[in-house]
């Protein structure tokens, strides 16, 4: 397969049924989003597969810690799998109906709920950071958001499946809980923001 096609060397692409645009179009930067957001995932997967394993640490915990890992990385890679099939929607003007991401968006919130128990009650404004897998979520949450404010904007001019503002939006929550999550388990502090 040659990856360089010439044809939009004008500043063009095509949709997926031909139709030719401007590469500056609103729907082009809203797929275009939506793919940065699934790099960024791709980033984050291979942060948090360095996750650090001390040598002091009890066996049973290295083993925890190891399967928590592939756990997180195999539900990461089910939402890169989603945001491909996402783009490959927003990149056509026909609508589809994507009614599965309905059931991903149930499973999200469990997962949410499920990480939110083992955690201490979040009653303050944080600050993005942490350690460097958690700092990397929090950005993946912003990507999210992003992505989820261009496509109401598509949807204000062309009907766009309401499930995927739907989706991106408890995957911003989602990301957010994640970076939490994985702050609290490597005893990463988060910073409390404080009104100046």
């Amino acid at each position: 397969m040659v990856i360089y096609t010439r044809t939009g060397d004008k500043g063009q692409t095509s949709l997926f049924n031909g139709q030719r645009v401007s590469k500056a179009d609103l729907r082009v930067e809203v797929y275009g989003t939506v793919d940065e957001l699934n790099s960024v995932i791709g980033i984050v997967i291979a942060e948090s597969q360095k996750s650090p394993l001390k040598a002091d640490q009890p066996l049973a915990e290295k083993v925890k810690s190891q399967k928590y890992n592939s756990k997180l990385k195999n539900e990461l890679i089910e939402i890169q799998r989603d945001l491909f099939e996402i783009g490959s929607v927003l990149a056509s003007t026909d609508v589809s109906d994507l009614g599965y991401l309905g059931n991903r968006v149930k499973e999200f919130e469990g997962s949410i709920d499920e990480m939110t128990d083992q955690m201490p009650a979040l009653s303050n404004f944080i600050l993005p950071g942490g350690g460097k897998t958690g700092a990397m979520f929090h950005f993946a949450r912003t990507v999210a958001r992003r992505a989820e404010r261009k496509v109401v904007l598509l949807d204000e001019r062309e009907k766009v499946d309401k499930n995927i503002v739907m989706y991106l939006n408890r995957l911003s929550d989602l990301l957010f809980t994640m970076a939490r999550f994985v702050n609290y388990r490597e005893k990463q502090k988060e910073m409390i923001w404080t009104k100046r």
